[in-house]
């Protein structure tokens, strides 16, 4: 695909480009817990998005996408706005760089990818850290990788409006091929774990399902938890985040944490444990009790933080009934997507034929399974 794009750009704008690549992300472990100060292990992938960009020495910037085939054009001085559709994640990347005052040139840019849409591999991440990435090399803004994980967190913040945590752009900037990392989302403190699968491997089945709900109830999770974080810290005042509490304080203050928010409490602070747990068995190569902890985390992210559907509970239930299979969750938002599965790889196709038409027969959706490998972080290529 990445020729596909710069014959584009050569068809649209008549010159070379610099060509980039910015990979989407799995997350094997620590789900919806980056934004309350938690621990996970993401790690980038082998699709992604590809940029290929040019100055142009001019104010214009041209963009297009090469998915959906459309144009958008824009002048380095004009005010930006949010917009409907994928502008959005784009201009809130310009916006950033203005607001920082870096030198920004006008450019030609064509830009498209593989990641499956829907599938909770944060495309968003991919377009954001790409694009800045790419501005940060041709007009020698002498950001570092960290610089640009945030000013793409900020961007996703301001213009698309969804308050996400850190990790989709950290893994996107910061993946190394073959291994995970284990991200301390309050320390940014990180490590670099080997991923040794030899026999066994990762693969994402698509729900193929979007529930509308999903981008307005992410950010009231992320406002039950900030309350109850809050009601936690007025009863235990020396906690300076959620890696301070255990799932047992929790509990001792139920009565002070109004249904759902202690729900979402708990989950988190068993989520944070069951990562740090992953991390030591992961190290030890202890794949069964890691897959283990895969089921956990579904059990908690269905019944306690309320982000599964019947959907993704249809395929990990489907999971736990083949021996083969070692874990199996939803990865991502939720409301839809991907669940995650760690497999033993004799067999697995014909595992996996049994579970897409189950799910077939109940559902009536044809269900796509993509085997994952892990890539490195968005380089020029």
């Amino acid at each position: 695909m990445s020729q596909d794009i710069l014959i584009k750009f050569a068809e649209k704008f008549n010159g070379p480009a610099r060509l980039f690549f910015s990979p989407g992300r799995i997350n094997l472990i620590g789900e919806h817990v980056d934004y309350n100060s938690g621990f996970v292990m993401p790690a980038a992938v082998d699709k992604g998005i590809w940029y290929a960009v040019a100055a142009n020495d001019s104010d214009k910037i041209n963009f297009y996408s090469f998915d959906v085939e459309e144009d958008y054009a824009l002048s380095v001085y004009d005010e930006l706005k949010p917009k409907d559709g994928w502008q959005n994640y784009v201009l809130g990347i310009l916006d950033q760089v203005k607001k920082k005052g870096l030198p920004l040139g006008g450019f030609d840019c064509v830009f498209g990818g593989n990641l499956p849409v829907g599938a909770g591999m944060s495309s968003s991440a991919a377009v954001e850290c790409g694009l800045l990435y790419a501005l940060n090399e041709i007009f020698q803004f002498q950001l570092s990788r960290i610089d640009i994980a945030f000013m793409a967190q900020k961007a996703e913040h301001t213009f698309p409006g969804v308050m996400c945590g850190i990790m989709d752009q950290f893994a996107s900037v910061m993946g190394k091929k073959d291994n995970v990392i284990l991200l301390n989302c309050l320390t940014m403190d990180y490590e670099y774990f080997p991923l040794k699968l030899s026999n066994h491997s990762l693969f994402l089945i698509n729900t193929k399902v979007h529930h509308s709900l999903a981008s307005g109830e992410y950010n009231i999770r992320r406002q039950q938890c900030e309350e109850g974080f809050r009601i936690l810290q007025n009863a235990l005042p020396d906690i300076r985040s959620f890696q301070d509490i255990k799932p047992a304080d929790v509990e001792q203050h139920k009565n002070e944490l109004e249904g759902d928010i202690y729900r979402r409490c708990l989950f988190v602070t068993q989520e944070i444990e069951r990562t740090q747990k992953a991390a030591a068995y992961l190290q030890e190569n202890k794949l069964e009790e890691f897959g283990r902890l895969m089921y956990e985390t579904h059990e908690g992210l269905s019944k306690l933080y309320d982000v599964s559907c019947p959907e993704l509970d249809f395929l990990a239930d489907h999971a736990r009934q083949h021996k083969s299979i070692l874990g199996s969750r939803v990865m991502g938002g939720g409301f839809g997507g991907c669940t995650i599965n760690l497999a033993k790889k004799d067999g697995l196709q014909a595992i996996t034929e049994q579970i897409t038409q189950a799910y077939k027969k109940e559902f009536d959706i044809d269900a796509e399974v993509y085997e994952v490998t892990t890539g490195d972080g968005t380089y020029e290529m």
